[in-house]
């Protein structure tokens, strides 16, 4: 079953949606209805509703499933799910974003819940640990064999944003000594491929990887034809260990559809498929946006109240105390604003100004940063190149907005102290938007985590400081 086009989501999304209304509507009117037999009747129709929610979903790909679950209230998602097979419900729960997964497994029962994750095999269970209970987890591990519960018991201690996280036990590899037919025969006795499979890794007799073999080659080749004479020795490979944003990029720059891993000996334990990269690099890139916002991760868009008001408590708490000292250099300039009121009014024009040319900087840097397109050696490049975009942005829009305010207010000084103002904070948000994302990589921590925040500060601080402080030494 494929997952359905933007459109047809949408279509499949307001179905259930109606369908749970109608749901809501008939319960309520069987609830009013006060006869001997209402309560009956209100079971009977509960039910009838119920088996039409289930038979629609039955169609939906898990994937649509997944996004019919985040698109609705906690309410209507309680229910939608309780109509799942388990078999669906599994698949569906791989899909789902973490936030709601979590939502999910915190409001099912332990035993519909394991019935559930039964379903699963070893990947996808190893996939949702994170959010499983630990007993929970110890009893399904215990259920495969002794390879795949060591996979999924060895695969939780590698740490987050690992290649290893990334990495499926699902991969077919050849034996160099092969021949091309026999290699052929050998899949064909496996009934299937492994899914995104586009080449066959080769290894030696001790598992160690020496090349690989793209499977449209291996089909059309002779079939007395060697392995070792049709694979390709140099192969892109990665470790256990290596970030997982360093196997995006190389997906991204080599158009790979799969990547073999080895361990430190060079023996071929795994591998990483084109599916697992594009949904790191989406959660990736949701981090990142949420981060610019100064939010710590990933929320529900239903989640209760207190949750979200915690997720986001800590840079509000870092941009209030961050106002406080932007509030207190007005303050020190409290008798050049009385002497000079127009000065409040033209204020927040310096800062915005400079707010907005900063948050472009970040975003640019922090984009190079997430495709490895900037090495800490190339930053002072960056950094000129920014210095002269905000020289030249500066000038242009400072001597706009200079002649705005001596225009306004009939002060050819207002309007130069308010040129130098603009062209000075512009190239102070350009310095601070390309050496904060900077800062925090070299600091190992998220660079667009917070970098709005400081920015903001930094913009608006500045900014205050350099329109009050010019005015206080020019006009009084």
């Amino acid at each position: 079953m494929e997952p359905a086009p933007a459109d047809r989501l949408e279509q499949q999304i307001e179905e259930v949606k109606g369908l749970l209304a109608k749901h809501g509507l008939l319960e309520s009117v069987a609830r009013r209805q006060q006869t001997p037999r209402s309560g009956l009747l209100e079971e009977m129709q509960r039910r009838q509703n119920l088996v039409e929610l289930e038979m629609r979903l039955r169609t939906f790909h898990p994937a649509d499933i997944a996004s019919i679950l985040e698109s609705i209230p906690p309410d209507d998602r309680v229910l939608v799910w309780g109509q799942l097979k388990p078999a669906l419900a599994s698949a569906a729960l791989v899909e789902v974003s973490e936030p709601v997964r979590e939502a999910l497994i915190g409001s099912t029962s332990a035993e519909r819940l394991f019935a559930i994750l039964s379903e699963l095999d070893a990947d996808d269970l190893r996939y949702l640990s994170a959010s499983v209970p630990e007993p929970l987890l110890t009893e399904l591990a215990a259920k495969f064999d002794a390879q795949d519960r060591s996979w999924v018991e060895q695969s939780r201690s590698y740490p987050e944003g690992s290649t290893a996280r990334l990495m499926t036990q699902d991969v077919l590899s050849l034996h160099a000594p092969q021949t091309a037919g026999d290699a052929v025969a050998g899949v064909r006795q496996l009934g299937s491929l492994p899914a995104h499979t586009d080449r066959l890794f080769v290894v030696d007799a001790r598992n160690l990887l020496v090349g690989a073999v793209p499977l449209g080659i291996l089909l059309v080749a002779d079939p007395a034809a060697d392995v070792s004479s049709l694979m390709d020795p140099d192969i892109r490979r990665f470790h256990p260990y290596d970030p997982a944003e360093e196997v995006a990029t190389a997906f991204e720059r080599y158009d790979l559809l799969s990547a073999p891993v080895v361990d430190d000996r060079g023996k071929l334990i795994g591998r990483v498929t084109a599916d697992s990269v594009m949904d790191f690099i989406r959660a990736s890139s949701e981090n990142n946006v949420l981060g610019l916002a100064g939010l710590r991760n990933a929320e529900d868009l239903f989640a209760p109240v207190l949750d979200s008001a915690r997720n986001r408590w800590p840079w509000l708490a870092v941009n209030l105390a961050t106002a406080f000292i932007a509030s207190r250099i007005i303050g020190s300039f409290e008798g050049t604003i009385q002497q000079l009121v127009p000065l409040a009014a033209l204020m927040p024009i310096v800062a915005s100004v400079g707010g907005n040319t900063g948050n472009q900087t970040v975003a640019l840097v922090v984009r190079a940063l997430a495709l490895d397109q900037l090495k800490i050696g190339s930053a002072w490049h960056l950094l000129r190149k920014e210095l002269t975009v905000g020289l030249l942005n500066g000038a242009l829009w400072g001597t706009l907005v200079g002649l705005f305010a001596m225009v306004v207010y009939h002060s050819a000084p207002l309007g130069l102290v308010m040129t130098s103002a603009v062209l000075l904070n512009l190239i102070n948000a350009a310095v601070v938007g390309v050496l904060v994302p900077l800062a925090l990589s070299v600091a190992g921590r998220d660079p667009a985590q917070g970098s709005s925040v400081v920015l903001t500060f930094a913009t608006d601080s500045m900014g205050f400081f350099l329109f009050l402080g010019l005015a206080h030494t020019f006009l009084l």
